[in-house]
């Protein structure tokens, strides 16, 4: 399924639990999907972050993946 396919499903979904409500499977469906659209919007993010360079006021290029790529969550 594709982005475009899930954000449509996740919009049919909204609309139906508005209008007469959702079954559980439905439910588990949303969710799912929903999880899926947050996942692939933070790893754009990622992606177009990780290939960021910034010039320091010395002159420098640091690439921003390199700087904080690495961390880990806390």
């Amino acid at each position: 399924m594709t982005l475009d396919e899930k954000i449509k499903r996740i919009n049919e979904l909204y609309h139906k639990q508005k209008g007469v409500g959702l079954t559980e499977e439905e439910k588990e469906e949303q969710a799912k999907l929903r999880r899926d659209y947050i996942d692939s919007v933070r790893a754009n993010l990622k992606g177009q972050l990780d290939n960021i360079n910034i010039q320091e006021k010395d002159g420098s290029i640091t690439n921003l993946a390199k700087k904080y790529g690495n961390k880990k969550k806390q």
